[in-house]
């Protein structure tokens, strides 16, 4: 049971990047899921949720409007579409089921 991030690199502000988490192990689209982030020196926060069919979104305020997140259930895999990056995006991403299953995450710099 596990997820896996991908997708992070090295991007200018301005910029577009999408991540994705593929999940196996476990009935994927029975799940809601979300994407969560973690600056340097700083404490993980929520960035974005959706439900299990993809019938309901949600968005922390900083990423609202730029980032849109998505799912394939038939390929087992949630998305992060982040448009308009800013320098303060920059943080190690992850994906999570219920915030109890975690992927290793994945690097996104921005460059300003």
């Amino acid at each position: 049971v596990h997820v896996v991030e991908s997708g992070g690199g090295l991007v200018q502000a301005g910029g577009s990047l999408r991540l994705s988490c593929a999940a196996s192990g476990f009935a994927f689209r029975l799940h809601d899921m979300s994407w969560y982030r973690q600056a340097p020196g700083k404490e993980r926060e929520w960035v974005a949720s959706i439900s299990n069919t993809g019938s309901w979104t949600r968005y922390a305020d900083s990423v609202k409007g730029r980032f849109t997140i998505s799912r394939d259930n038939a390929k087992n895999t949630v998305y992060l579409q982040m448009n308009s990056l800013k320098f303060e995006d920059t943080a190690v991403y992850y994906c999570t089921r219920a915030g109890i299953l975690w992927g290793q995450g994945t690097q996104v710099t921005v460059s300003s």
